[in-house]
């Protein structure tokens, strides 16, 4: 057991970035982000024991962190209305690009943070440069769904930057 447990630790820790882009990306404030953070965990601890390696390890993440994000985020906007999509975006900004570059990269936050729960992962998914067929097995829809999915999406955030 005790292996079993520096393991899990150890998965934890080379895989932590993961876990707060999906913290990030469904809390606006701290403690949420916290709370978030530590319910995932406790899940991928409880799920540790099934894991199978026909999955990538990082796809079995991403599907139990968002699923769990998901109830999580859910369950908070009974109180809350407004999500921020997280640091990692804005980090990707490079202090010297133009305003013009900015105030789209901001835009596209803010119309992100509008998306229905399981759209937002999608478009998270996609902002990591998963593959159709990984987004297909974390979220648990079919390939042909996420590629439809995604297309729309698209299209609204184009209709909402088009509009702006």
């Amino acid at each position: 057991m005790q292996h079993a447990q520096q393991e899990f630790l150890k998965i934890i820790e080379t895989n932590k970035r993961l876990i707060f882009k999906i913290c990030n990306s469904y809390c606006q404030n701290a403690d949420d982000r916290e709370d978030l953070a530590q319910e995932i965990i406790f899940q991928l601890w409880k799920s540790w024991g099934s894991f199978k390696n026909e999955y990538k390890l990082s796809t079995w993440m991403y599907r139990i962190a968002l699923n769990v994000a998901i109830s999580f985020y859910r369950k908070e906007q009974k109180t809350t209305s407004t999500v921020l999509m997280g640091e990692h975006l804005i980090e990707i900004v490079d202090e010297n690009l133009e305003e013009g570059l900015e105030a789209n990269l901001n835009a596209l936050q803010k119309f992100i943070n509008e998306l229905k729960p399981l759209d937002k992962a999608l478009m998270l998914l996609y902002l990591e440069e998963k593959s159709h067929k990984e987004m297909a097995e974390i979220i648990g829809i079919t390939s042909t769904n996420v590629a439809t999915k995604i297309g729309r999406i698209k299209e609204q955030l184009k209709q909402k930057f088009s509009s702006q």
